[in-house]
């Protein structure tokens, strides 16, 4: 049998999963490894299987509850990244906060991480920035994710892509915009983070 990498990835990412089926069975709470392998078996099954981007989501989130991991794991579980092949192409999901339920999490609790409260918090601060008109010519959904080089988007997307050139979307890191078809947005973009202009990059 001859196995491309991702095939093997794959197998290796199953062979986890099936060990969390296992610990969870038997009444074990799961670590933030074996929650990880579930919501990304999920998510890969529901795509095998021909579902929607949405749909391929959806079974990401379901897939673990907050009571069945270990206490922190919700803390530290902030966002789970994978890449799927649904039927217009491989496509990225960001699963932020799966296991929040529309719950904030435990300040202090086990692995927490804490940065303030999210009004006084600031991003981007002091970059210059632009506003831009961006018209979706797709006849399916556009993402793009925050730190992705905006001129180079989508080609379905129409907007001045030379003047988005050296910038991305000011949004926090992890975050997305999204176009339907024939939405038209004005969005804001800043400077990439060392970049001054065309010339010094």
């Amino acid at each position: 049998m001859h196995l491309i990498p991702w095939e093997e990835e794959r197998i290796q990412l199953f062979a986890a999963a099936e060990l969390a089926r296992r610990h969870r069975a038997a009444g074990l709470l799961l670590n933030h490894p074996e929650a990880v392998a579930l919501i990304c078996d999920a998510m890969l099954e529901a795509a095998r299987a021909g579902a929607s981007y949405e749909a391929v989501e959806a079974a990401g989130l379901a897939e673990v509850e907050p009571s069945e991991v270990i206490p922190g794991v919700r803390e530290l579980l902030t966002e789970v990244r994978l890449e799927v092949l649904v039927g217009d192409g491989a496509r990225l999901i960001v699963l932020l906060d799966p296991l929040g339920r529309g719950e904030l999490p435990d300040r202090f609790g086990p692995g927490a991480l804490v940065l303030g409260d999210l009004e006084d918090r600031e991003v981007n601060a002091g970059r210059e920035a632009i506003d831009l008109a961006v018209t979706s010519q797709s006849r399916r959904r556009i993402r793009v994710s925050s730190h992705y080089p905006f001129h180079r988007t989508n080609q379905r997307l129409e907007f001045d892509r030379a003047a988005a050139d050296g910038f991305r979307l000011d949004v926090p890191s992890g975050a997305y915009i999204g176009w339907e078809p024939g939405e038209t947005k004005i969005v804001r973009l800043v400077r990439v983070a060392g970049s001054s202009g065309k010339a010094a990059r």
